[in-house]
């Protein structure tokens, strides 16, 4: 387990688990909101972001968290072990809005409030991206370690199974 990606829903905690698994694996640790998102609230373009994400899969090791379906499969391709924290979406809502106010080192500037389009995102997320990540996340399964969490209790077992040396 070297090349690390971390999927799932805005809000499900991609990047607290990230950043928890990198503490305990050692391994660098890439938010893919800080390729596309600038703190002046610009973006990235995409041949930016694709430069800078190459740059990363060239990597021996690395976790990467975040969606960003377009490139999706480019990650699949380049990593070794998925994990999938498939959560229920009043969790996941509930994380987004947790997140407001607080500053976050996986994001570039300070959220002061739940965006409306953002919100109706992750309100579609289930029926609008979820088929499509799970199609693509069961076509690499067998070549892939495939881990899915569907709650943060799962996720946190995991971290402390981890922790223990399972």
């Amino acid at each position: 387990m070297k090349r690390i990606i971390v999927v799932g829903s805005p809000g499900a905690g991609k990047s607290t688990f990230a950043r928890r698994l990198g503490e305990l694996t050692g391994l660098p640790v890439h938010h893919l909101d800080l390729l596309w998102h600038r703190p002046d609230r610009s973006n990235s373009t995409q041949a930016e972001f694709d430069a800078a994400l190459g740059e990363l899969l060239q990597g021996e090791g690395w976790i990467i968290d975040g969606n960003y379906s377009r490139t999706l499969e480019l990650r699949m391709e380049a990593c070794d072990t998925v994990f999938f924290l498939d959560y229920p979406l009043d969790v996941c809502l509930a994380g987004a809005r947790d997140r407001i106010g607080k500053k976050r080192e996986d994001f570039p500037y300070l959220e002061t409030e739940l965006d409306p389009e953002f919100y109706q995102w992750i309100l579609d997320f289930p029926k609008d991206h979820l088929p499509r990540l799970y199609r693509l996340v069961e076509r690499y399964r067998g070549s892939r370690e495939v881990v899915v969490f569907h709650s943060r209790g799962e996720a946190e077992a995991y971290l402390a199974a981890w922790q223990q040396g399972f």
